[in-house]
Order: structure tokens, then C-alpha cells, then sequence
């Protein structure tokens, strides 16, 4: 069938030419169409329901929202894991569904569930649905300053809340806008107990008045002189005047009693539960700009920026835009590192090409057939809405070499008929499709067995496979289309190019060198068959060598070019101390040379996708371009000097890549490479738990730093009301909690309508009422018959500990270790811990323990791999026995895997590198290109079998084991030219990854490293080890001894 294929395109090359063309044009269209991006989307599909139940302890927020939203969602379909937050203010619940989901399906089906609990939370909680977005949507983050001083942070907060916020939201692919720091203005209404009770109004009727006092409705319509008005009344609170005139009643004497009688009314800032700092220089107002689920990065970030750049001449004089995060260079470095590298293989490849065939026009073949193939790879990328990314264009870069395989060989084939029968214009066409369907058939199954051998990496699952994924789609595209045109267009480009004088196979100087260099080893193999097999044998055995030192780890860490600072610090920390802590982290990290910008988050961003406490750090790190850095230095220098520089006390570094950092929070919640997850009902006992674990894990080797989640460190004052007493008063639990609520806490009663922008009104005690527990014991209560006690008489007050932050998962609760580790892998350095923690810790009955972070994925991915490499070996034997028929070949190229594999793992050891998903990927793609060449090498050893055997039929004699030696000699030594050819633009193919640096390298290196070890391991044993099993193989199928003469090498002299 491949044959006729073959002869088919020859003859109606005309139809072929066009369909190619076509075939560009619309590769070309789909290639400017295809959207950009530096990694592939490696969140998991989630749904995130942030819950705002104002001025409530994480206990009390835990107890009536999260834990019921959380029992809830675990109903949801495809729902595998729910994480609950509890902080104080807010309730964060993370639905994280199975793989394939599709988003907004889930965001639907949760609503439906979310519409069931939602009639049972607090009337004052709003559970709202997070932005269609996930852990890479922060694509680009921005600080507003104002250098001259004319406005404070309320005015520049309000700027981004009320002006660019909105102007942001409306751009195509933005999700949301969220706001970081600064002073969001409240009028602050504070009430004087001593006048309020001089007029017998209690404070309730002050929140009543608030609400009362600001409004605006309308009157429907009313009609003069035959046209019709629109009645509306004014009422809304525009400013503190308004507040001010708010009437509480009348006096004794008639006299009206205002707001302002009982009440100092002021601006001042809100509760804050977030603040940012810009370069060490004060405080700031942020924002982030989170990129909805799906879109292309770089398009939604030009069109930021070019709005952003709009918006700057609408904005007051003095404040000024500062970019502190931008995805765009990242995307831009990863995109030219990997464009730069494809140019460099396709130069390469040609060049291998020109030197092999020592004809320029046969390389044209290449030239025209392998962009070709490349653009076909692009066409269903973008049908498929793959983006270009560091995986996805790596996937064609990998297969650039193995892609040209076929064309070669058929070019070698063409060249050898064309030396046996010079080529005219009657016999051209006869002799190109002689050629090419002699080896074509072969060639078409070596390339399939390529693509197929790769379909496994679709098996994998969760981060590591959305990481891989588009690596294998674009692979096995590019292959399949390289196959395709292997017995389609190649043979008709053959034809059109090949012409002129070509260099005779025993004139070409590369052919001599390699015969001449081949030579004495097939001489001295087929001399001694058995002991190769033997040799061959010993050198797979050697890998045990560098397999018992070689660590593992998940992914090597890829560098993003910029840095997120994230230390742990002890909770219950205040506003003003964190503020403290970022300038000084800020300064410090300011004085590295290659830092550009610094802007330190503390607490959390205004949307759902950031549920961190005010205790959490966040400092975006924003590094000059390489080219302005010392000479010499390296990432890991910075990161090392910065390690060296910020040394505070209390505070825990740790220095991640910014996406990589925020994709597994989310996944897992850990922030670390390694965590430990405890689980089970009484925080106090997992917090005991926690520091028990800290104190051993410190103690490991490898342990860069530990800390052990305060789940208890809260810093709390508790009132517990006395219900008996209360009652002699008349007061029930409610009437005290709504003096707690408002007098001491505060609460938002209304909010202000000022144009389109909106303000909170607050209403609370003066701050001498309440800044102490003595002073919260006098704090009076009006009881139902008018008579004032001070809280104390009905409550007991103290200061006491609890939880600042409340975790769960699956509705267990949860304390969470974190543990940096550092000069050594991941694999080895759990294994060792694991194992002290076995023999240190005793759990208590109703806890566990379970290891997160990157381990968690490394053991998914390792145990997934375990299954999908027999899966591979299958796929080649089966499409091997599908080209030969036979079970012997077939055998005979499945031996040849395990000696490719060897070359793998030595160049791995040298190289320093860590077993991890990539390099189990690059072995993957090395067992479908080592196949190759086994199955040329079968190839020809039965071509020239076949002729031998002619030859003795044409002589009238029986094949003698001289002939079989003669033929194996002349199959390996001959045809050594297009099986070296095959294997140096593989490898050439691969060098400029190995070699080249930039972004997105980490991870290309290490795919690349087994695939260039094996192949030169498997070339080498390859020419030596099939010739010497062939000749084994044959010699008992003739029934006689192995004959060890080597007369009649063809050549020899």
C-alpha cells in the first residue's frame, strides 16, 4: 500500500506540488494566529467561593460558613478535593475538580450546589463565585505612585478602584482586576457613650438613623403642560456634612438631637487586610491584572499595556504608573530561545546533509520538506487551541531530526540506484519511485513507531500532564506529518532536485572514513559473535552504576527571569508591623545591582484567586534584562546573595519562581518544593503535631529551612458572656453580641454615593473604650430598661490564644509544614525524611500525616510511568511485527532498547542531572528514534541476504555460512553511510537544546540528555550487536556451525 502510495504521488506530482503549497500557505496563516504564552496552563480546573462575613473570628467563620459550604461542595460532580480558609473577615472554599473538566460547567454546578447551603449561612454572609481564572492569570501587575506628594494613599486607592480598575476590566481576556493596598476611606462615625446616654438614645438607633438618613427614590411620574417629569428625591450621603445632619430625635425642649450631638464623625482608612510596598520607599497602592481561563497571555498583556499607556494622560499630575510584574518578557524569551533553536537545528540538519551526500541539491530535498512538516504541526495546534509555549515548540524541536529521517535514507537509496544506472529524462521518474518504494515502506513504520512510541505521555495525568501534553501533541503531529510526506512529497522533491553529477559512494570522502573506521570492528564482531553478545550484556549492566546514585525530583526549577520572595512569619502580626517588615525586606533587597523593581505584598489582594492571611509575604522581584547583570553571575547567585542579605529574625525565606509558586498553592496549597500535610479534629493537638515535626525535619540532611504552620497562634480577646447574669438584666446572648459587634468592632451600616464612587460608613465606641481588657470590662450596656452596666458585670474577659487561620481539606481540618530543601533531590531527601519520621513520631489515634507539594506530583507521575512505558515497548512490537512479519526481527530491535537506554543514564550522571518527568519523557522519545535504526540496520542486512542468496541461486549452489558472513558485511559495511546520516541529524537535531541556554532550557535539557546519550549508545552497539545476533540468527536457521571466516568483504583488500 505504501508503495502504491508512492507511485501514485510520482505520477500526479502536479496535484502533490499544490496540495504543498496549500499546505504552507495555510501553515503560515495558522502560525501568525497562534496565540503565545511561556508554559502551558498547569492549574487545575477550580472554582473558588470567597465568602465576606464582616468582623468575624476565623472560628466563628469556620463554624457557620466554611465548614457548611465545605460538607456541601463535596457533593459537587467531579469535584476530588475541597480546601476550605478560614480567616478572620473572609471564607475562601476551593473546589478542585478531575482533569477534562470543563470549566464553566463546573462554575455552574456549583452555583446549583452553592444555591442549596447559601439559605443557611448568616444573613451578613455573601458568598460570591471567584474570577473564571486560574494559578497563571496573574499576568501582569502595576504599583500607582506619586512622587510629588500631592496625593496620600485613600486618593490613590481610589484612583485605582473607581477609575483604571474599570477601564482595565472591559479589556478582551482580562478576568479581573484586583486591587492591592493603600487606604480604602471610611467615614468614621464614633459614638461617645457618655452623650448617648445623656440622651437615652441607644447605639442601635444610631445605625437605624445611618441607614435612614441616606437614600434617594423616586415618585414615579407627573405631567405639566403636556409633558411629562420624572419625580426624584434627593437623600443620599455625599460627604461628613451629610452624616453630621442626620436627626437622632427630639430633645426635651423640642430641640432637634443630630448625629453630630452624640457622635464625632471623621475620615479615616477601613479595616485593612492587604498593604503593598514599592522598592523599599513606603507604602504603595497595587494592582493585578488576572487573565480569564484559556486566553492567549501576550495579547491580553499588549493590550494592558497599550491601555495602560492611554489612561496615563487622564490621570492627576504627579502619579505615575509603575510596572512591577510582566509576563510578556517571559513569554517573549521563551518563544525566541526556542524559534532561535528550531533556525539552528534546520541549519544543522542541512548542513549534516550537504556533508554526508556531498550534494547540495539532495539537501534541498530537506530544506523544502522540513518546514513543511513543521508548519502541519502548527495547522493542528491551532484547531486544537495549543498555545506556543516553552513545551509545545519544544516538542517539534525534538523532533526536527528524527523528522528528515526518512527523507535521508530515501536520498541515500536514490543515490546508490542512481551510481548502478545513470539518470535520463525517459528513466528519472522510474528510477525515484524504485528507489523510494524499495525503503519507503520501512521508513513509513519507523516514523509511525516514533509517533506512536510518544502517545503514552497522553496517560499522564493532573500538573504533570498539562505540562507535558501540548509537548506530545506537537511531537506526534510534526511525525506524522514528516511520515506523510516521507511517501508523498519527498519522493516528487527527489525528482524535481536531484540531478547533476552526485558523487559516487567509494569516491565520497565521509563514506571512505566511515568504511575505513568500521571496517576492522565488523571484522573482529563477526569473528567472535557471542562474545559481543556477551559485551553488550556487561555495558547494560553498568547503568546499575549511575542508577544507584541518581536523585529525583519532579521538574527542574525553570527560570522565569524574575523572583518571588515568600517567608513564613508568625502569626497575629499587625498592619503596621508588616508594613515595618516589607519596607526592610524591600531596602535590602534593593541593593542587589540586577533587581529592577521590588513590590512586597502583605496579606491578601482583593480577589478570591489570593487567600493568604496578613502574616504572608509576597514580594514580586523584578530583575533587570541578563545583558545588564555583573559578568557572571547566575540566578542562583542572586538568589544566594538575597538569602544572604535578608536576615531577619522571625521570618522564614523562601525564594520561588513567580508562576510556578502560585500554580502549586493552588494545586496543593503548599508553597515549598516539599510539605507535609497533618490532618485530624483538635487544631491544638495538630499544632503540637506541627512543631514536633519541625523539630525532626530540621535535623534532617538537606533540610534548608522548616516551619511548622502556628495553627494556634492567634492572638485573641475573649469575651464569654454569663447568660444567668445577663438575664437579670433583661439581656439575652444576642443584645450583648450586637454591642460587641458594633461598639467595639465596628460595623459598615451604609455606604456613601458619591458620583460612581462608593464609601463605607462606620459606626463603633471611641478608642479609649475599647483598647484594653480593663477597658472593655467598663465598656457600658444600655439594658432593656434604660440602665447602663459596664460589660464587665455580665462577661468575663481575657486574653487568650487560638487559630489566626483555619485550614481544612475534605472537611478535615488541617495544619501544614513547610520545608525548603536544598543540595538534594527531592526523591532522596522525602525517602530519608520519611524514614525519621517513622522512628521519631507517634501519631495520636484520629491523625495523619501525608507528604504534598512537588512530591506529591513526582509519586503520581513516577506511578503513571510504571504503567505507560510497557505500554510503549507493546506499541513498537506490535507496529514492528506489523512491517516484518516476523517475530525474530523484531526481537532482535527490541534488544537494542536497553542499550540506548545506557548511553541515556551515563550522560545523565555526568551531566549531574536528576531522574524527573522530563527525563522519563526524553527516554520515551529515545525508545521510538533507537528503534529506527534498528530496523535499518535489519533493512539492509536482508537486502544484501536477499542478493546473496540470488547469487547462489544464479550459481546453482546452496548459501554457504562464508556467504552469510559476506552478506552480513556487506549489509552493515556498505549502508554504513545513511544509518550514521540517520543518527547525526537526530543528534544534530538535539545539540543546540543540549548546548543552548535561555529561557525554558532547564527543562528542554533535560528531555534532550537521554535522547543524545542513547542514540550514541545505541549507534555504536547497534552496528556491532545486530550484525553479530543476525549472523547468530541465520547460521542456526542454516543448520550449521558458525563458520568463522570473514573472506569476501566486499572492498577489503
Amino acid at each position: 500500500m505504501i508503495a502504491a502510495l508512492i507511485r501514485w504521488s510520482i505520477t500526479n506530482r502536479m496535484i502533490v506540488l499544490i496540495l504543498a503549497v496549500l499546505l504552507a500557505g495555510y501553515g503560515t496563516y495558522s502560525l501568525s494566529r497562534t496565540p503565545l504564552d511561556a508554559i502551558p496552563d498547569l492549574s487545575d480546573v477550580q472554582v473558588i467561593i470567597k465568602t465576606t462575613y464582616p468582623g468575624q473570628s476565623p472560628q466563628v467563620v469556620e463554624d457557620q460558613v466554611t465548614y457548611p459550604l465545605t460538607t456541601a461542595m463535596l457533593a459537587v460532580p467531579g469535584a476530588v478535593t475541597v480546601r476550605g480558609y478560614s480567616f478572620f473577615n473572609d471564607s475562601y472554599v476551593y473546589i478542585i475538580f478531575e482533569d477534562e473538566t470543563d470549566l464553566y460547567w463546573a462554575r455552574s454546578r456549583v452555583l446549583e450546589y452553592l444555591s442549596q447551603v447559601a439559605p443557611r449561612l448568616p444573613a451578613s454572609a455573601s458568598p460570591e463565585l471567584g474570577p473564571d481564572a486560574t494559578g497563571v492569570g496573574w499576568i501582569y501587575q502595576y504599583a500607582l505612585v506619586d512622587r510629588t506628594g500631592q496625593h496620600d494613599l485613600a486618593q490613590l486607592r481610589s484612583i485605582q478602584d473607581w477609575f483604571l480598575k474599570f477601564e482595565l476590566q472591559t479589556i478582551e481576556g482580562v478576568s479581573e482586576v484586583a486591587s492591592i493596598g493603600g487606604m480604602v476611606r471610611q467615614y468614621q462615625v464614633v459614638a461617645d457613650p457618655d452623650r448617648l446616654r445623656a440622651y437615652g438614645i441607644p447605639l442601635a438607633h444610631l445605625r437605624t438613623a445611618i441607614q435612614r438618613g441616606n437614600q434617594e427614590s423616586g415618585g414615579r411620574v407627573i405631567e405639566m403642560a403636556e409633558a411629562e417629569y420624572m419625580v426624584r428625591a434627593s437623600g443620599y450621603i455625599e460627604g461628613i456634612e451629610d452624616l453630621e445632619n442626620i436627626p437622632l430625635g427630639l430633645s426635651e425642649a423640642g430641640t432637634p438631637i443630630l448625629l453630630s450631638d452624640v457622635a464625632d464623625i471623621r475620615l479615616g482608612p477601613e479595616l485593612r487586610r492587604g498593604l503593598g510596598e514599592l522598592n523599599g520607599e513606603g507604602e504603595a497602592v497595587g494592582a493585578v491584572i488576572i487573565m480569564r481561563y484559556g486566553e492567549n497571555a501576550q495579547a491580553t498583556i499588549e493590550r494592558v499595556e497599550h491601555r495602560l499607556d492611554q489612561l496615563r494622560g487622564s490621570l492627576p499630575d504627579g502619579v505615575e504608573i509603575v510596572t512591577t510584574y510582566n509576563r510578556a518578557g517571559l513569554i517573549d524569551r521563551a518563544v525566541e530561545s526556542l524559534s532561535e533553536k528550531l533556525i539552528e537545528e534546520f541549519i544543522v540538519v542541512a548542513l549534516v546533509c550537504v556533508i554526508f551526500l556531498f550534494h547540495i541539491r539532495s539537501s534541498l530535498v530537506i530544506v523544502f520538506s522540513l518546514p513543511l512538516g513543521v508548519l502541519a504541526a502548527f495547522v493542528v495546534m491551532n484547531a486544537q487551541g495549543i498555545n506556543a509555549n516553552i513545551m509545545s515548540l519544544g516538542g517539534i524541536a525534538i523532533a526536527v531530526g528524527a523528522m528528515v529521517d526518512a527523507a535521508i535514507v530515501m536520498i541515500e537509496n536514490l543515490h546508490k540506484h542512481i551510481e548502478r544506472e545513470p539518470l535520463t529524462p525517459e528513466n528519472r521518474w522510474r528510477i525515484v519511485g524504485d528507489a523510494a518504494s524499495e525503503v519507503g515502506p520501512a521508513l513509513f513504520f519507523s516514523l509511525l513507531i516514533i509517533t506512536f512510541s510518544f502517545v503514552p505521555i497522553f496517560a499522564l495525568e493532573a500538573q504533570e500532564g498539562r505540562l507535558f501534553h501540548p509537548l506530545a501533541f506537537t511531537k506526534t503531529y510534526a511525525m506524522a506529518a514528516a511520515a506523510g510526506l516521507s511517501v508523498t512529497l519527498v519522493p516528487v522533491l527527489m525528482g524535481i532536485f536531484i540531478r547533476g553529477k552526485i558523487t559516487p559512494e567509494h569516491k565520497n570522502p565521509v563514506n571512505r572514513i566511515l568504511i575505513a573506521g568500521y571496517r576492522p570492528f565488523i571484522k573482529l564482531v563477526l569473528g567472535h559473535p557471542w562474545a559481543m553478545i556477551g559485551l553488550a550484556v556487561l555495558v547494560l549492566a553498568s547503568s546499575v552504576v549511575p542508577l544507584s546514585r541518581m536523585g529525583s525530583e519532579f521538574m527542574p526549577d525553570l527560570d522565569e527571569g524574575d523572583i518571588l520572595y515568600m517567608p513564613s512569619a508568625y502569626p497575629a502580626a499587625s498592619a503596621g508591623r508588616m508594613a515595618e517588615l516589607l519596607q526592610q525586606t524591600n531596602r535590602l533587597i534593593m541593593t542587589v545591582p540586577e533587581v529592577l523593581t521590588v513590590y512586597g505584598k502583605a496579606g491578601r489582594a482583593d480577589t478570591a484567586t489570593d487567600p493568604a492571611p496578613m502574616s504572608m509575604i509576597e514580594t514580586t522581584i523584578q530583575l533587570r534584562p541578563r545583558e545588564a547583570w555583573r559578568p557572571g553571575v547566575t540566578m542562583d547567585d542572586i538568589r544566594a546573595q538575597l538569602n544572604d542579605l535578608v536576615d531577619i529574625p522571625s521570618l522564614t525565606n523562601a525564594w520561588v519562581m513567580p508562576i510556578r509558586a502560585r500554580i502549586d498553592m493552588l494545586a496543593t496549597g503548599i508553597k515549598t518544593p516539599v510539605g507535609i500535610k497533618i490532618a485530624g479534629p483538635d487544631l491544638a493537638v495538630i499544632a503540637e503535631i506541627g512543631q514536633e515535626i519541625e523539630d525532626i525535619i530540621a535535623g534532617v540532611p538537606g533540610t534548608a529551612s522548616v516551619y511548622a504552620e502556628r495553627v494556634t497562634g492567634g492572638r485573641f480577646v475573649d469575651i464569654d458572656l454569663d447568660r444567668l447574669e445577663a438575664a437579670r438584666f433583661g439581656l439575652n446572648v444576642a443584645d450583648v453580641h450586637d454591642v460587641i459587634r458594633t461598639a467595639i468592632g465596628g460595623m459598615t451600616v451604609t455606604e456613601s454615593v458619591e458620583g460612581q464612587e462608593r464609601y463605607p460608613v462606620n459606626i463603633r465606641y471611641p478608642s479609649d473604650y475599647r483598647g484594653s481588657p480593663d477597658q472593655l470590662r467598663s465598656l457600658p450596656v444600655i439594658t432593656p430598661g434604660g440602665a447602663q452596666i459596664p460589660l464587665g458585670r455580665i462577661a468575663d474577659i481575657s486574653i487568650g490564644a487560638g487559630p489566626g487561620v483555619i485550614r481544612s481539606e475534605n472537611a478535615r481540618l488541617n495544619g501544614w509544614v513547610y520545608v525548603d530543601i536544598a543540595g538534594v533531590d527531592i526523591g532522596t531527601y522525602v525517602a530519608e525524611a520519611q524514614r525519621t519520621l517513622a522512628d521519631q513520631l507517634d501519631l495520636p489515634p484520629g491523625y495523619s500525616i501525608r507528604w504534598s507539594g512537588q512530591y506529591e506530583f513526582m509519586e503520581r507521575a513516577k506511578a503513571k510511568l510504571a504503567v505507560v512505558v510497557p505500554v510503549t515497548l507493546i506499541i513498537i512490537v506490535l507496529l514492528l511485527f506489523l512491517n516484518f512479519r516476523r517475530l525474530i526481527p523484531v526481537l532482535l530491535i527490541i534488544g537494542t532498547l536497553p542499550l540506548a537506554l545506557v548511553g541515556g543514564i551515563w550522560l545523565l550522571d555526568l551531566l549531574g542531572y536528576n531522574m524527573s518527568v522530563a527525563v522519563g519523557v526524553g527516554f520515551i522519545a529515545l525508545a521510538g528514534v533507537s528503534v529506527e535504526i534498528g530496523v535499518l540496520m535489519i533493512l539492509y542486512l536482508e537486502h544484501a541476504l536477499a542478493d546473496r542468496r540470488k547469487l547462489a541461486a544464479d550459481e546453482g549452489r546452496e548459501l554457504r555460512p562464508d556467504d552469510l558472513t559476506a552478506a552480513v558485511t556487506e549489509g552493515a559495511l556498505l549502508r554504513v553511510r545513511p544509518i550514521m546520516m540517520t543518527v547525526a541529524v537526530i543528534i544534530a537535531g538535539l545539540l543546540p537544546i543540549m548546548l543552548g541556554s535561555g529561557t525554558g532550557s532547564e527543562v528542554m535539557r533535560r528531555i534532550a540528555a537521554p535522547m543524545v546519550g542513547g542514540m550514541i549508545s545505541a549507534t555504536i552497539l547497534t552496528l556491532l550487536v545486530i550484525p553479530a545476533a543476525f549472523l547468530i540468527w541465520q547460521s542456526v536457521i542454516l543448520g550449521q556451525p558458525r563458520h568463522r571466516r570473514t573472506e569476501g568483504v566486499p572492498g577489503e583488500s
